[in-house]
């Protein structure tokens, strides 16, 4: 099989090629130039596109002895994910990046290139399983990036692999020194790629520009704060309001709504972050087809956490309703609905969906 591997510059993608050419497939490495301004961004553990990142990402595929190319896909990347992510903010949502990356660049205009050239497969270090085309959790709990991967259509996952969800990652260090591979030791990637400075509040408002409003209590109405736009907030953020006293009752205030027309941001105590049910846009089933009625599922609203027993059903078909046993809080329009199927085990992906509304 003729195998594109993805290569970040990180160790799990590095040692998730050399798995692919120990497999016996034909394996070619890429790395996707996401940046149009490389040089700028963070190297090290502070990123994962930038030049150094390129360079480890070669020196791993020149020890496993395959091919290696870079492909520009910074315009592809800038439009889908970084004006997605803006926009996104302006409109008082939560994305994902990692999620939306997955969705339009790597599993998309990436895997189409792959399989127009004639590759089989696009291989890459997601902590994941794919075991007869079902999508499932990684061994290493603390790792999974099931979530992230939940966008993934079945078409998408039968051209993928994922080699090292199989694996702990102090396994997957220990295995890439073991092979020669100068990334055993480099520190993982934090905080959001394209935002060198690391602060995403700051890099927001160069692209979107004050927008001052008021910080309103939910159960009074009074203006406690002004801010300079809603794109500094998310749903559940207790720190940051700018509020400069206590609530009534000593306790702490959290955001609960996110009104971009009107600039207003709405805060009040935890108790009213509780959620019971999600509506959700663009269903997308990892199996294939949409159930026939309401399913039994494991809800998971956030990339580490937010699980809940609940019952799904597609309502139209752009348009996805959950039904939360039990209620989560921080769920935040933007971010994904993972629906997990559930079995004791409940690491297979069923499906997921952009978050709307939540109540």
């Amino acid at each position: 099989m003729r195998v594109l591997a993805a290569m970040s510059g990180g160790v799990d993608s590095a040692v998730a090629a050399a798995r692919a050419v120990d497999a016996g497939h034909d394996v070619v490495g890429v790395h996707l130039a996401l940046s149009q301004t490389p040089a700028a961004l963070r190297g090290g553990s502070r990123g994962c596109c930038s030049k150094e990142d390129a360079g480890d990402a070669r020196r791993a595929a020149d020890v496993l002895g395959i091919p290696f190319y870079v492909w520009d896909f910074a315009a592809q990347f800038t439009e889908s994910v970084v004006e997605d992510f803006v926009a996104a903010y302006a409109a008082g949502q939560t994305p994902n990046p990692c999620l939306r990356c997955n969705e339009k660049i790597k599993f998309a205009a990436l895997a189409d290139k792959a399989l127009a050239l004639g590759f089989d497969a696009v291989c890459t270090g997601h902590y994941a399983r794919l075991q007869g085309g079902v999508l499932r959790r990684a061994v290493d709990p603390d790792k999974d990036q099931s979530y992230v991967l939940g966008v993934l259509t079945a078409r998408q996952l039968a051209h993928a692999l994922f080699p090292i969800g199989d694996t702990p990652k102090p396994q997957v260090r220990v295995e890439a020194a073991a092979r020669g591979l100068r990334v055993a030791d480099k520190p993982d990637s934090h905080d959001i790629c394209f935002i060198p400075s690391g602060d995403t509040r700051a890099f927001l408002g160069e692209r979107i520009g004050a927008r001052p409003g008021p910080v309103v209590d939910a159960e009074s109405g009074q203006e406690l704060a002004r801010h300079d736009g809603v794109h500094g907030f998310t749903i559940g953020q207790r720190k940051g309001l700018g509020i400069d006293r206590p609530a009534a009752d000593g306790r702490p205030r959290y955001v609960l709504g996110i009104e971009p027309a009107t600039g207003t941001v709405t805060v009040g105590p935890a108790t009213a972050l509780d959620v019971r049910e999600i509506d959700g846009a663009r269903p997308v089933w990892c199996g294939g087809a949409a159930p026939d009625g309401p399913i039994r599922c494991v809800a998971q609203v956030r990339a580490h956490g937010g699980l809940a027993p609940a019952t799904a059903w597609q309502d139209t078909d752009e348009s996805l309703r959950v039904r939360l046993d039990e209620p989560l809080r921080g769920v935040a329009p933007g971010q994904a609905v993972v629906l997990y199927r559930p079995d004791v085990a409940g690491d297979v992906v069923l499906g997921s969906a952009t978050i709307t509304a939540a109540r």
